[in-house]
């Protein structure tokens, strides 16, 4: 299938957005997409990667440790300048345009564009022009402008390459945009033209960096007249101009050959003797051998990396071009990484952030692990400058920049940048997951196990033993990804990829001691490392703090998070949001809000950590509190909601990270293209809708597609084997592709993959597990505890109120003697309140003793039977710790092939935390259970869970089967409503 990103017609208001969306690169450099006459551009621009200018940051108040350096990627020059005059009238989009087509071709890796136009002299003129950044040759950029008249007239081409070419300035309005760069930062000292061969090579001001970029022009005319050449160098603008006279129906194409050479500010001449070279041979190779090679780069590429979504044409096209733009961006030479925006723009500076990390690298990791290496290998290439920064806040190990193209910290905003120390464990996290996905532990010889000591080291200077919180490993006054809450103690997310890098780096010290034992003693005396201090960092981990709110089961995103006000989202209006532009930070910070996720990203990294329950809890509780001012928030929301069942609000959050540079979702894409959430939106299809994990030894599945999504498939990488996933309604299928036999999980059983024989699983709905609440459903225990919280009120003088009853049905013990106790409950201590619940639960013992057979509700007998002796798995969820010996006392004892531990629940109903323990006590999917309840907080808790309901009473709101009590309980009418829910 083609894979090409259109544009129909010019449109001056969208001009500034294809420029940044139709950006051809190779991850050394890229050009924006502006149409070759520069009339018709908003803001024109090359970008290359790592290369930059910087400037001293200026302070009203300057401290101690604060950056002292701005650093902007340059606009170094326009080398995609192509003119065309007919008959002295230049090509003008305003008049005369009959026709206009742009395609980025992802097949091809190539700009391409068609249009007519008619000429003040009424010559009907054909231009056809491409433009590719060679994959294969990192230095070539490739040109092509073909002119074809239909009538007698003459024709002039000019070429340009041109030096003067300026950073925008910053906006006042808006930090994320614009630079803080001199006018001037590049000092041409080379400038020749001459012979179809243009070049311009010269130095940065302050940054110590050289370049040079030369042309070499090849010119074809199918006429017969003479070809007139002109070459002339204005001051910093060169150009070559190419003037024929056409008879009509004849072909002028011009082929422009750049080469872009950088490196040391002192190799100036041997830059620009490279940047010749590669120039003319690249004319000498020609631009169709060069296309050729590029599109042969690219369908190896695809064979791998593209999706496919049928069903969805939208969205398939929104992934394959954010892939494409991934692909383009990416440094290569393990001395370069990935921008904000890539090589689109020069928003955010040009910065590298822990987006790479984070958000890129895993689809790196997974399709293309080369340059998933170079990437990790540009943070150990700068680990020299991250020691030096710890040293400079006084920390041990190394701290990572914020925000950087050279490794030096250049975020002048402390609180939302240094602040924000949890990238070293973002680095450390990347690291290890590269590790995992390639199997290729040489790394750590080459820098990785410097890079995890020296993080691990860091957290040991930050946090320490708080004797106030158990002696527990507690970091504070820091940062996490919600820029919306800064400079606070014990971040959820900062101690927790703490605690993962912390561990890692102990493993890893002991790995290396028993199998490199040379290397690693090499490395210990070199950076001064002892066996205590690794010692500490297993005892750091082990013991480290995480904030937990037992009343909610909450896992806030700091110690003070439950404390402040929430901020009311609702009545802001839209255009106050971003909130970081209308409001001053300490408006913010005050409140409960967040510009992205933050805790429940660390339950998506750190997965391993928590519960589905703890993960449905934490993301329903942070997601009304998320702005999603942040581009990279929808990509985590969207995978979040994937995995709590809820595929409908995954699916619009998905597609707004899918297509959010393609429809211009945050309005700034002129600006450049948002590169993580590209990446992002391969995140939440691969760990999203598909449920892909990292396990110890192998990949794990999970599928929940969206319903219209008729068929999904990609493949992946892993550890040097390919695995094909394709995915229907129906079916999950896995092949091996090439690679040796491995391992994968599926929905928590394990298959082992050999090539030839694809592993087909049946994703149908079975109802296989059967669920049931004990009170009101097996036996009407109910009214037993309504008798004994009567008991319990009338002895101290409080009133029971009829309606009592149903509302401490389905609700845990202490919460039902709040609901009892009412106001009274102000009076009473913890340990009073303790002692009043357990006297109630001897008082329903008492009773419970003259329960029997004969107190089974009419029907769940049989249906019991029924289901035993069809083979169901039948499991009880009951909030009551007695559950099991009344199942005893009823003589439904080997009944039920499991019994939820009540104690062991944290959340009552309607938190779902007990049907998904039922659920997974089976071991089984979820979509594959029923579930019965005859109490509202019991129905939702069901449905919360994802589970199919059937209600028991009158009054339920919900369930997806209802019946009035249990002698009407039809097992074919629940399995009928099961297998036909929408």
């Amino acid at each position: 299938m083609a894979r090409c990103i259109a544009q129909t017609s010019f449109d001056p208001a969208r001009a500034a957005l294809y420029e940044s969306l139709f950006m051809v690169g190779n991850g050394h450099f890229g050009i924006r997409g502006s149409d070759e006459e520069r009339r018709h551009s908003v803001y024109r621009g090359t970008f290359i990667n790592g290369f930059f200018e910087k400037k001293p940051i200026q302070y009203g108040e300057w401290a101690y440790g604060y950056a002292r350096n701005h650093q902007t990627i340059l606009n170094v020059i326009d080398a995609a300048s192509i003119e065309l005059e007919v008959d002295g009238s230049p090509l003008v989009f305003s008049s005369g345009l009959k026709t206009y087509e742009r395609c980025l071709d992802l097949d091809a890796g190539k700009l391409v564009r068609r249009l007519e136009w008619e000429s003040p002299s009424e010559v009907l003129i054909r231009v056809n022009s491409e433009r590719l950044a060679s994959f294969e040759k990192a230095e070539i950029a490739a040109m092509r402008y073909e002119v074809s008249p239909d009538a007698a007239c003459s024709i002039k081409l000019v070429s340009f390459l041109d030096g003067s070419v300026r950073n925008r300035p910053a906006e006042a309005g808006d930090p994320r945009v614009g630079s803080h760069i001199d006018a001037n930062p590049i000092s041409w000292c080379k400038v020749e033209a001459r012979d179809g061969a243009l070049l311009l090579a010269g130095t940065t001001v302050r940054s110590g960096l050289g370049l040079a970029v030369a042309v070499r022009h090849v010119v074809s005319f199918s006429g017969s007249s003479i070809l007139r050449a002109e070459h002339s160098a204005g001051g910093q603008t060169l150009f070559s101009s190419y003037c024929a006279d056409c008879a009509g129906g004849e072909r002028f194409r011009l082929d422009k050959f750049v080469a872009v050479v950088n490196g040391s500010a002192d190799a100036i001449k041997r830059l620009a003797d490279e940047a010749r070279a590669a120039a003319e041979d690249a004319a000498n190779r020609g631009y169709d051998e060069i296309a050729a090679l590029q599109a042969d780069y690219l369908r190896t590429f695809w064979a791998g990396a593209d999706i496919q979504i049928q069903g969805d044409p939208k969205m398939e096209e929104g992934l394959r071009f954010n892939i494409f733009h991934l692909l383009q961006s990416a440094g290569r030479d393990g001395r370069t990484s990935i921008a904000a925006k890539g090589l689109s723009g020069e928003g955010y500076e040009g910065h590298y952030f822990w987006d790479t990390e984070i958000y890129a690298l895993p689809f790196f990791d997974y399709e293309a692990p080369a340059i998933a290496r170079s990437l990790v290998r540009y943070r150990i290439g700068i680990l020299g400058k991250a020691r030096e920064r710890a040293r400079e806040l006084s920390l041990p190990g190394v701290l990572f920049p914020w925000r950087t193209i050279d490794g030096e910290e250049t975020s002048a905003y402390y609180p939302a940048g240094t602040a924000q120390f949890h990238i070293d464990a973002d680095i450390a996290y990347a690291l290890m997951r590269y590790v995992e996905a390639t199997g290729e532990r040489g790394i750590f010889l080459e820098g990785g196990a410097e890079l995890l000591f020296e993080t691990a080291r860091l957290w040991m200077g930050l946090g320490f033993f708080n004797p106030r919180k158990e002696k527990k490993f507690c970091i504070p006054c820091v940062t996490g990804p919600d820029e919306y809450t800064a400079l606070v103690d014990n971040n959820a997310y900062t101690n927790l990829m703490a605690e993962f890098n912390l561990q890692h780096a102990w493993k890893v010290a002991t790995e290396l001691q028993d199998q490199h034992p040379e290397e690693f003693s090499a490395l210990a005396e070199r950076i001064g490392l002892s066996s205590s201090e690794i010692g500490e960092w297993r005892k750091a981990a082990d013991m480290m703090y995480l904030p937990f709110d037992k009343e909610t089961g909450i896992v806030p995103q700091d110690d003070q998070f439950m404390d402040r006000p929430a901020w009311n989202l609702a009545e802001t209006p839209r255009e106050q949001f971003p909130l970081l532009l209308h409001y001053h930070p300490l408006m913010i910070y005050r409140r409960q809000v967040l510009k992205q996720p933050d805790t429940v990203l660390a339950m998506f990294l750190r997965h391993e950590r928590f519960s589905l329950a703890e993960k449905m809890r934490n993301f329903r509780f942070y997601e009304p509190l998320t702005t999603g001012d942040s581009s990279l928030s929808h990509c985590i929301q969207s995978v979040a909601a994937a995995e709590c069942g809820e595929t409908g609000k995954a699916y619009e959050y998905f597609a707004k990270t899918a297509r959010m540079d393609l429809d211009d979702v945050h309005g700034n894409s002129r600006d450049g293209v948002h590169i993580a959430a590209m990446a992002g939106s391969w995140i939440s299809v691969v760990y999203g809708f598909v449920g892909m994990r990292e396990g110890r030894d192998c990949l794990s599945f999970r599928p929940m597609l969206p319903p219209a999504w008729k068929r999904l498939a990609f493949s992946i990488a892993w550890r040097g084997s390919r695995i094909a996933c394709e995915y229907t309604a129906e079916t999950s299928t896995y092949s091996l592709v090439w690679g040796t036999e491995i391992d994968i999980e599926h929905e928590g059983k394990r298959y082992h993959l050999v090539s030839g024989m694809p592993v087909c699983i049946d994703e149908r709905p079975k109802p296989l597990v059967w669920i049931f609440d004990l009170d009101g459903v097996i036996a009407d225990t109910a009214v037993l505890h309504t008798r004994a919280w009567m008991r319990l009120a009338d002895e101290l003088g409080i009133p029971f109120r009829p309606e009592t009853g149903e509302l401490v049905k389905g609700v845990s013990r202490m919460a039902s003697l709040y609901i009892v106790l009412g106001d009274h409950a102000a009076e009473y201590d913890a340990e009073s309140l303790a002692e009043l619940a357990d006297r109630k639960n001897c008082y329903y013992r008492e009773l419970v003793e003259h329960v029997g057979p004969s107190d089974i509700l009419p029907g769940m007998a049989d249906l019991l039977a029924s289901l035993k002796n069809d083979g169901r798995m039948l499991v009880l969820a009951s909030a009551s710790r007695n559950a099991p010996a009344i199942i005893k006392q009823l003589g439904l004892e080997g009944t039920f092939d499991g019994i939820v531990d009540a104690a062991a629940v944290s959340m009552p109903k309607p938190d779902p935390e007990i049907f998904i323990r039922a659920a997974e006590m089976a071991g089984a999917r979820l979509k594959d259970c029923i579930a019965f309840e005859d109490a509202q907080a019991g129905i939702d808790a069901i449905r919360a869970a994802g589970i199919f309901s059937v209600g028991i009473g009158t009054k339920l709101v919900g369930a997806d089967i209802r019946f009035d009590s249990t002698s009407l309980v039809g097992r074919k009418a629940i399995e009928d409503a099961f297998y036909t829910r929408g």
